[in-house]
Parts: structure tokens; C-alpha cells; sequence
């Protein structure tokens, strides 16, 4: 079998970070009795480079590790290090089948056997669902689930629907710029867009939910202490520091654990669905792929 290196060292990485681990160590202890097979030879024959008992690793195992453009202290590294990892998991292997009880040899198989059965059912089961599950969610579905779960979807930040912009002291139509920003029509709105070049920053879609920690972040005047009293629901305030003058609107603030918004929690609604459906699709798929198997007389239970 070819060797594997991306495989090869993604694998036996993990097994080394992970060494001490409650559960890990028997998944690597398995891994090592199927011989950790990424690092199976091409070839029985061909110009050796390494040794372990019996066992040979090949210049064309390593080849494929050395890439164009690759430096000689580089690629002599890159070698280097793969020659011992493989020489280290031989030795691990070998020191396991020499210490470890027979019975104990035999439930790590059975463990690496289970394992191998439930990652290739999950890979068939999600290539099943993606040919057969319909992955639109509508907004009338989102909007349905949301109605019938009240009290499910709490806040856990803080929102406002705001809008703001920020200016330099100097800007010379300031006070038309502040008007328009207060009434904010269609009009106003083409205009604020038409001159945003030169604000110093702006937002203008106060339609949408936006976290407050967003909001303090993106405004220097505004902190967690005063966003309280600055952040209100308000037509307007404007602020001033030492970088300049901010204008600020807010159309609505709600607090953390109340009743989240149907719009700024769709997604997590769409997506809650789309594994509901998921969850279904599969328990059919099994239920259905048992009784083909018993039409078909493939699977039967002696009494």
C-alpha cells in the first residue's frame, strides 16, 4: 500500500500530544496494534533507508515528502524527522505485542474494528442525507418553529438597532450633516452615503441587530460603563472626544435574557431545523435499509 504521509504525521501527532489523556491512550494503543498502517512500505524491494527488526522503509516511502523548492537543509529535516516517527511507531508497536496481555491485545481490536464500522456507517449515513435531504429551510419554517418554542431563544448579549457616524471637528457642513442624519428619509439616507467618504466612520443600517461589545468597540466614545446611559433608545445624541464628533441614534436596545428576535436568530432557528430534519432522514434510512435487508433474506434472527 502507498504511504500516506499527510495522514501519516496528522495521526501519530495526535497520538503524541495526546499521551496522557484519559481514553487517548487506548486509541493510540490501538492505533499501534493495526500497525499504524499510513506507515505501510510501497514496495518489498528497492534501495532501503531505515531498518526496524525486520520491517524496511524505502526511498520511495520518503520521496514524496521532498517538494520542489524545497531547501537541502529543509527537505534533509523533513526526512530526518519521518524516519524517526515511522522507526518510533515500529518500536511502540513492537514493545506492545511483547507487554501488553493477549486478552487486552484483543479488546484494543475489537475496539479498532468498532471503530473502523462506525466511520465508515457515519461517512455512508451523511453521503445518504446529502443526496436525499432537502436543505432549505423557508423563513414561513423558521418563522413557524419560533412561535411554537416561546421562551426558547434568551438574549445573551446585549442589542441595539443604531445608527452613527463619526467626524472630524473641521468638516465644514457638519449641521447639514447632522440634520440629515436626524430626519433620515430616502433622501437624507442617498446623501449621507453619497458624502460617507469623508466621515472618519459610519453605520447607517439601523434596521439590523447589532451586538453592544460590536458597538463599543467600533465607537471610542462609548465604553461598558457609560453605554447605559449614551446607548439609550433616543432619536439622537452626539458626543464629542478628542478624535472628534460622534452622532448617534439608537431605534431599539434590548437587554441580555430577554426574548431574542426572530431576525437575528434565524440562522440558529434554520440551522436547529435542518438537523431535526437530519436526525429524521437517518432514523428512516436505518429503519428502511433493515427491512430491505430482511426482504431480501440478507439479514435474519434465529430464535
Amino acid at each position: 500500500m502507498k504511504i500516506r504521509i499527510a495522514g501519516t504525521v496528522w495521526v501519530c501527532s495526535i497520538f503524541m500530544i495526546h499521551r496522557f489523556k484519559p481514553g487517548i491512550f487506548v486509541l493510540m494503543i490501538a492505533g499501534l496494534l493495526t500497525s499504524c498502517e499510513y506507515f505501510k512500505t510501497t514496495n518489498p524491494t528497492g534501495e532501503p533507508v531505515a531498518r526496524v527488526g525486520d520491517e524496511y522503509l524505502y526511498k520511495t516511502d520518503v520521496e514524496e515528502l521532498v517538494v520542489p523548492g524545497m531547501s537541502a537543509e529543509d527537505s534533509t529535516l523533513v526526512v530526518s524527522s519521518f524516519i524517526t516517527r515511522w522507526a518510533t511507531q515500529k518500536l511502540l508497536m513492537k514493545g506492545a505485542k511483547l507487554n501488553i496481555p493477549v486478552e487486552e491485545q484483543q479488546r484494543l481490536e475489537d475496539l479498532v474494528a468498532q471503530y473502523k464500522s462506525d466511520l465508515y456507517a457515519q461517512a455512508y449515513k451523511d453521503a445518504l442525507v446529502a443526496r436525499n435531504m432537502d436543505s432549505t429551510v423557508t423563513d414561513a419554517e423558521a418563522k413557524a418553529f419560533y412561535d411554537n418554542n416561546p421562551g426558547n431563544f434568551k438574549l445573551n448579549e446585549e442589542l441595539l438597532k443604531l445608527r452613527y457616524i463619526h467626524l472630524s471637528e473641521n468638516d465644514y457642513n457638519i449641521e447639514t450633516i447632522k440634520s440629515r442624519f436626524i430626519r433620515f428619509n430616502k433622501e437624507d439616507r442617498r446623501y449621507l452615503d453619497s458624502v460617507a467618504v469623508q466621515f472618519k466612520a459610519h453605520y447607517l443600517n439601523d434596521s439590523t441587530w447589532i451586538r453592544l461589545d460590536k458597538v463599543v468597540a467600533t465607537i471610542p466614545a462609548v465604553n461598558l460603563e457609560n453605554s447605559d446611559r449614551v446607548l439609550n433608545k433616543t432619536d439622537f445624541i452626539q458626543l464629542r472626544d478628542s478624535l472628534g464628533l460622534y452622532l448617534i441614534a439608537v431605534n431599539d436596545r434590548l437587554k441580555r435574557n430577554q426574548e431574542a428576535p426572530l431576525e437575528y436568530v434565524k440562522p440558529t432557528v434554520k440551522q436547529i431545523l435542518l438537523n431535526r430534519r437530519k436526525l429524521e432522514l437517518i432514523k428512516d434510512l436505518e429503519k428502511n435499509i433493515t427491512k430491505d435487508a430482511i426482504k431480501n433474506k440478507q439479514f435474519e434472527v434465529y430464535n
